[in-house]
């Protein structure tokens, strides 16, 4: 039998798949190396989206402190309860080294109430709600604080409730008797020569004295612009974190130092 013909045959097949199956050979025996070709691209990604993302929420607890500055002064001559209240943080709040209430945020609040002194007894007193927190963004954000301390160059105090009451002026008051008595009782003296003379006169000064001091007012409660308190946050307060990314720390204006507390005359 002669296999000649089937044995060029199979041969020229052969032939014929060496040009297909070489490509897939060397391409199956390449080994690992370095690649001339870049890779290809691959979409970043949204890092700035997993930081910011809405969901991030940032809880700053009650209790927490923060220092102010007052921007328009408050004085029980002229203050009624609901005027506004504004003032400006001069310190920075953080959480996990992070920047949550920068400094030039602002806060509003009013007053709850204001009662000027009485004209025998009371010294005035005012207490304050703040109710608003402005980031410099403008991100705005409702709050639940009240100062707890304050310091405006007098002799206010405030209690833990953030009243503020006017201080006490009961020395000055005893001391305006004694001198329209001594004055009361010299003119006396002068004029009689007498000590019954001197003696009317002093009765006459202390009643004058008396009049004077019914017709005083108690010491008013005044914090002046300028005065720094210090701030509590009276229920925590969440922020969304994708409004507090700040791209500064804020800025704040200068102190304005409150003026000298000068007295005046009490109508």
């Amino acid at each position: 039998m002669n296999l000649r013909p089937t044995v060029e045959r199979i041969a020229q097949i052969l032939v014929c798949l060496i040009p297909l199956l070489l490509p897939m050979t060397l391409s199956a025996q390449q080994p690992d190396g370095p690649q001339s070709d870049a890779p290809p691209a691959v979409a970043p990604k949204p890092v700035a989206a997993q930081q910011n993302g809405s969901g991030e929420k940032i809880t700053v607890p009650a209790g927490t402190r923060v220092g102010v500055v007052l921007q328009n002064g408050i004085s029980t001559r002229n203050a009624k309860a609901g005027d506004s209240v504004y003032l400006q943080t001069s310190f920075p709040i953080t959480q996990n080294n992070r920047i949550v209430i920068p400094v030039g945020s602002y806060l509003r609040g009013e007053l709850l109430e204001a009662k000027r002194p009485g004209r025998i007894k009371g010294r005035g007193e005012f207490r304050m709600r703040l109710d608003t927190l402005i980031l410099p963004t403008g991100y705005t954000v409702d709050l639940r604080a009240a100062p707890r301390s304050a310091d405006s160059g007098g002799n206010e105090t405030m209690d833990s409730e953030g009243k503020v009451t006017g201080g006490g002026n009961k020395g000055k008051k005893a001391g305006t008797v004694v001198s329209t008595t001594a004055t009361g009782a010299g003119i006396g003296a002068i004029a009689s020569r007498t000590a019954k003379g001197a003696g009317i006169g002093a009765g006459i000064g202390a009643a004058a004295g008396l009049a004077a001091v019914l017709l005083t007012r108690g010491p008013e409660a005044e914090l002046p612009r300028g005065s720094t308190m210090d701030v509590v946050f009276e229920r925590a307060l969440a922020l969304d974190g994708s409004q507090i990314q700040f791209n500064s720390l804020g800025q704040f204006q200068p102190i304005i130092q409150p003026p000298v507390r000068q007295e005046r005359p009490e109508p």
